[in-house]
């Protein structure tokens, strides 16, 4: 998980099924800054929700081969989504949807959490390359037959990105945001922030950088965990197997131009596993990778120069 260290200005909200933080320099900012959060992720919500029977994404996957009509925004979350994919030759696969369901998350996941066990199945992976055949308009979208769309991979870091963009449309001073662990630096001044890196939301930090522009992404197997038939099960899924990743690597950690890059590199990273290291060195990306046993490996740019000792504490 990603979060700055921030004193005061800052303030926390739930949306999208998890926790999202808001960060700011100048007090007058804040009501703002958490107004435009607000109003984006309540948007994002309403199209692009896998688990409301209202958004745009379900009408859409209801109807698998044809041209549905939907929000424009929607449309430009599945363009983020399927340039992941195209990225990362298919790593990052938007059309796990229906993989997703049959293993079990196919609800919100605090109600997962509390379901427990029920029957399992082995999910069914989308074919390779399916993606490609994902139809985009100005206001209409065609899912592939035989597919769901899930954007789980993407959604989080897009919204970051998202709120980020619209902050500076509106002029706000120097503001960050982290929608559950995605965080996105929007600091027109170039003003660096001091970002705690964990594993665990509200554990204690592994490591502390500063980070004064783009974003900081973080995914983990030891996160979104549920059971089923006695089988350990986690929401990172190889769209090759249509398994959950069992590669050596439990969390990776990368930054990037923008939070969706960042987020892209470690969903790759864990997908890759034992392959990793060599990808992320191809891409440029700088890195942290935490193997099953606690061993690091740094690639790139990493370690990002610590913050210097901060007599402020995370909010």
């Amino acid at each position: 998980m990603s979060e700055p260290l921030t004193g005061r200005l800052a303030v926390r909200f739930p949306a999208l099924g998890t926790e999202v933080f808001v960060a700011v320099r100048r007090p007058a900012d804040l009501p703002a800054a958490r107004h435009l959060a607000e109003t984006v992720l309540t948007d994002v919500d309403e199209v692009c929700s896998r688990f409301r029977d209202d958004s745009d994404l379900r009408r859409a996957n209801r109807h698998p081969g044809q041209w549905v009509e939907v929000d424009p925004l929607l449309v430009e979350a599945v363009r983020v989504a399927r340039d992941a994919a195209s990225l990362t030759d298919g790593l990052v696969d938007p059309l796990l949807g229906r993989t997703l369901v049959q293993l079990g998350y196919d609800r919100d996941f605090r109600l997962l959490e509390q379901l427990g066990e029920t029957h399992d199945v082995a999910g069914d992976p989308p074919s390779p390359d399916a993606w490609k055949l994902i139809g985009l308009g100005v206001d209409t979208l065609r899912v592939p037959d035989g597919t769901e769309l899930d954007l789980g991979a993407t959604g989080k870091a897009w919204s970051a990105d998202l709120i980020a963009s619209v902050w500076e449309d509106a002029g706000l001073g120097p503001a960050v945001v982290s929608v559950g662990g995605d965080l996105r630096v929007a600091s027109p001044d170039g003003t660096p922030w001091v970002v705690d890196v964990s594993e665990h939301p509200g554990a204690p930090a592994d490591t502390t950088v500063t980070l004064s522009h783009g974003g900081l992404a973080t995914s983990s197997t030891q996160v979104r965990r549920w059971t089923r038939h006695g089988v350990r099960r986690h929401h990172l899924l190889d769209p090759r197997t249509g398994r959950p990743t069992s590669g050596p690597w439990r969390t990776a950690t990368a930054v990037g131009e923008t939070c969706v890059a960042a987020n892209t590199a470690t969903t790759a990273a864990l997908v890759l596993g034992a392959d990793a290291p060599a990808w992320l060195d191809e891409h440029a990306v700088t890195a942290r990778l935490v193997a099953h046993d606690g061993a690091l490996r740094h690639l790139g740019g990493w370690p990002i120069p610590e913050a210097p000792p901060t007599k402020e504490s995370v909010a």
